[in-house]
């Protein structure tokens, strides 16, 4: 594994003290509804809760030593998994994947789509000492390949391959500090970095759940949540799945998000807790089958990924009756939560993510002379230590201790962050953040383009979603052609929906940047090609 400073040396330019170290305004926590206690501090002062499980795997062992026929996994119309059974076939797992020449510390690329493979293969491959690497089932091959190959996958759990079955197999030499699974995410590269995560920050994400939405934590088989949304993003795997065998509930997987299907499920499955995107509850509240959804088993109805409009919180307040509602606010690198806005506040504060969950310092590095708006900044034990094989981005995301987010906020008095724009370029549609490089990149080895630009196009149900300005130069621009090349490279949510052909160069800087909000100013969309 790629060894990876605590605390790399500052590598980019932002404000400094005289002491030439980064200027962060700290955001207190005077007004934080979030309890704190239990919370220690090592000798970086950096907060880690002190009474957590010593590994995923302990965690699981005791929810089987204490409810073993409770149920643990459910996908709809599939099959169903006590948490003995989900216990024993995940050690079956393991050992088939250490008879193949799995070591501790190698990874396994995990593909399937979400449902009880997936979730045996995750627990697998962390039974077995393995670290695995959950890849997009809606990715590209270039892309599959590319992140297999970065993240050295030693084995290849592809869509069509059986889960390797073989003698029982439980590793008991795995730490807290160890990485159990590589997430990768887009950044302003184009190309998907691998965020390590260790059981402390898995395990410290749902302690931070628990909290936030004052869940109490013997809910066992009361906590039934409905997984409608992908297990390879951390909402999915780290704040739904996860988070409910840390309370020994049932994890209720919807493969394929089916509106019809969503709102029959939740009686039928008994559901309590529902966690999913603006994008998914806009259409949800629309659908003709929803005016008459029993609702009444609901108790927690949870949204974040993307900006919602003060109104939809309205609507799905009104809708989830018995629901407390929590908008909650992430990234792959700090393990999913960051901020939770608590139901007593989510419509009056709509437009905030909320307070700092108890287990992270947040603080805002000042863009101007305010210092409670700019960049956010987190450090905690869910956050991640750095990138797999990336020294340099390690080095100018994490600074004296600091992970730079990227999103520029604003403070309010009471400690609520605003997000009000995003340092990085990457357009966020339904939840889905796509990096407009990655698209461009694939846009200019396109037939036809001299040159092209991507921006995020406002969409009322999707929050975004993806345009692309082309220039051909001297030669004519067939767009269904360009579409179809990006078809074969990118994953279909990153291709884009909106296409506009301009007849004179794309406006740049002195330094060949491209100028985009020039562009966005200039640019007339039309109607969306799908």
């Amino acid at each position: 594994m790629t060894a990876m400073p605590d605390r790399p040396a500052p590598a980019r330019a932002q404000p400094a003290s005289s002491s030439g170290r980064t200027l962060v305004t700290g955001i207190p926590r005077s007004h934080n509804p979030f309890a704190a206690t239990g919370v220690a501090r090592d000798v970086h002062g950096i907060p880690h809760y002190q009474q957590l499980p010593a590994t995923l795997v302990e965690m699981l062992s005791e929810q089987v030593r204490q409810r073993p026929d409770s149920e643990a996994v459910v996908e709809l119309g599939a099959g169903r998994l006590s948490y003995r059974q989900l216990w024993d076939r995940a050690a079956r797992v393991a050992g088939g994947l250490r008879a193949g020449g799995l070591s501790r510390g190698e990874r396994v690329g995990v593909r399937y789509r979400a449902g009880l493979n997936w979730v045996l293969a995750f627990w697998g491959t962390v039974m077995a000492g393995g670290i695995a690497v959950p890849v997009n089932t809606r990715s590209a091959q270039p892309e599959v390949e590319f992140i297999l190959g970065d993240a050295g996958a030693r084995v290849d759990l592809a869509p069509d391959t059986p889960l390797p079955y073989g003698e029982p197999y439980v590793d008991d030499a795995a730490e807290r500090g160890d990485v159990a699974a590589l997430f990768y995410t887009s950044g302003t590269t184009g190309r998907p970095k691998g965020v390590p995560t260790t059981h402390e920050a898995f395990l410290t994400n749902a302690e931070n759940m628990l909290r936030c939405l004052g869940q109490p934590r013997d809910l066992g088989e009361q906590y039934r949540t409905l997984i409608s949304v992908p297990l390879f993003h951390v909402t999915g795997c780290n704040s739904q799945l996860l988070v409910s065998a840390y309370v020994g509930g049932t994890s209720v997987i919807m493969p394929a998000l089916d509106l019809p299907k969503l709102i029959a499920v939740l009686p039928e499955e008994r559901i309590s807790s529902l966690v999913t995107v603006p994008a998914v509850y806009s259409l949800l509240l629309r659908h003709d089958d929803f005016a008459g959804a029993d609702l009444s088993g609901v108790r927690w109805v949870g949204y974040g990924g993307a900006p919602i409009a003060p109104s939809l919180v309205t609507s799905v307040k009104n809708a989830f009756t018995h629901a407390a509602v929590f908008n909650g606010y992430g990234m792959t690198e700090t393990a999913s939560l960051m901020t939770v806005l608590p139901d007593g506040e989510a419509v009056e504060h709509a437009d905030s993510v909320g307070y700092a969950v108890p287990s992270v310092d947040l603080g805002v590095v000042p863009l101007g002379g305010d210092a409670g708006v700019g960049e956010l900044v987190v450090r905690g034990a869910n956050v991640t230590a750095g990138y797999w094989n990336r020294p340099e981005a390690t080095a100018t995301t994490i600074v004296d201790g600091w992970l730079h987010t990227g999103d520029v906020v604003r403070v309010d008095d009471a400690g609520r962050v605003h997000l009000i724009d995003r340092l990085k370029d990457i357009i966020n549609r339904g939840g889905e953040n796509i990096s407009s490089v990655e698209v461009e990149a694939v846009l200019l080895a396109a037939p036809g383009v001299a040159d092209a630009a991507v921006l995020g196009v406002p969409d009322e149900v999707m929050g975004e979603k993806v345009g692309a300005v082309l220039y051909g130069g001297q030669r004519q621009i067939d767009v269904a052609a360009v579409l179809e090349h990006c078809r074969r490279q990118l994953a279909d949510f990153k291709v884009p929906q909106y296409v506009t052909v301009v007849g004179e160069p794309l406006p740049r800087n002195a330094g060949g940047k491209l100028l985009k909000g020039r562009l966005r100013e200039q640019v007339h969309w039309g109607e969306p090609l799908r």
